[in-house]
């Protein structure tokens, strides 16, 4: 993270703790690109600028996450056993996060997110989402030393040994059933509530968590329980959306961890999600 970043953190008076983390989930390669308009019928877009980093909800959570704590974060992922999969490990590696492979005979899943002049993107994903499971044959033993664990993508026996830590916390893409199926108590479930793929009701829920947190963008969202949430202003241009919600829920579950009241965690979340909208691309220290 910059130095101009740490010193927002200072502002809110959020210092690196000596906290445990794990996150469990998906890396995707994907290619970033700036353009003077998202993609219409018929329409020819151009790119201004192109970034490639290893990205999806697993990997902006760890990273984030290496940035609030002194201690190395654990991220259980699977990858293919190919040119992209090999460059996800080595770049993730770089950043000090510490990876728990379980290495596919498939190709890693790659993407585009396309960004317009306004910071909002459309990102289309090319190929099969690879996640771990509890087959693996991973040092999934860490769990119990953890203070918290996001997960993002796995099975619902994963689950089950996750809730081990003390804070567990979660997305609806991972799929209702899968959590159903697990039948554990979580601490957060995040998601936006502006994303179909996110959108869910509670009656779908066979186990109700302690929280639930619709995000809504720049009009911040629900907690449940608790009502309404303001989004923060932003501090710059707003440049880029990819992250914002992966960096919240980054927030969200360190605060937990922390044993924060839920208004204090809302509040480091929401600068997390503020800033990750101010740079282009997934990591602010990579442009």
């Amino acid at each position: 993270m910059s130095v101009e970043k740490n010193n927002k953190f200072e502002e809110y008076k959020y210092k690196k703790g000596n906290l445990n983390f794990a996150v469990v989930g998906h890396v995707e390669w994907i290619n970033f690109l700036k353009v003077d308009q998202l993609p219409k019928p018929g329409m020819i877009s151009h790119s201004e600028k192109s970034l490639e980093y290893p990205a999806g909800g697993g990997s902006v959570i760890a990273k984030i996450l290496s940035e609030l704590t002194l201690n190395q974060i654990h991220f259980f992922t699977a990858l293919g056993n190919d040119e992209y999969g090999d460059r996800c490990f080595k770049i993730l590696s770089n950043m000090g996060i510490n990876l728990h492979v379980a290495w596919r005979d498939k190709p890693t899943r790659r993407g585009f997110s396309l960004i317009d002049s306004n910071g909002e993107r459309a990102i289309t994903v090319i190929g099969e989402r690879l996640s771990p499971n509890y087959k693996d044959n991973l040092e999934w033993s860490i769990f119990k030393k953890m203070d918290g664990i996001f997960i993002t993508a796995s099975d619902s026996e994963i689950f089950k040994m996750a809730r081990s830590a003390s804070i567990l916390c979660t997305t609806p893409r991972v799929g209702l059933n899968t959590i159903n199926y697990s039948n554990v108590l979580l601490d957060g479930l995040i998601g936006s509530n502006l994303d179909p793929g996110e959108v869910f009701s509670f009656s779908e829920l066979s186990v109700k968590p302690k929280y639930i947190i619709k995000t809504e963008g720049e009009k911040g969202g629900i907690i449940f329980p608790g009502g309404r949430y303001e989004a923060l202003k932003n501090n710059k241009l707003k440049i880029d959306s990819y992250g914002c919600g992966d960096s919240f829920a980054a927030g969200i579950l360190y605060g937990m961890a922390s044993k924060w009241d839920i208004d204090k965690c809302l509040n480091l979340a929401k600068v997390l999600g503020r800033d990750a909208s101010e740079f282009f691309g997934p990591y602010a220290n990579n442009n």
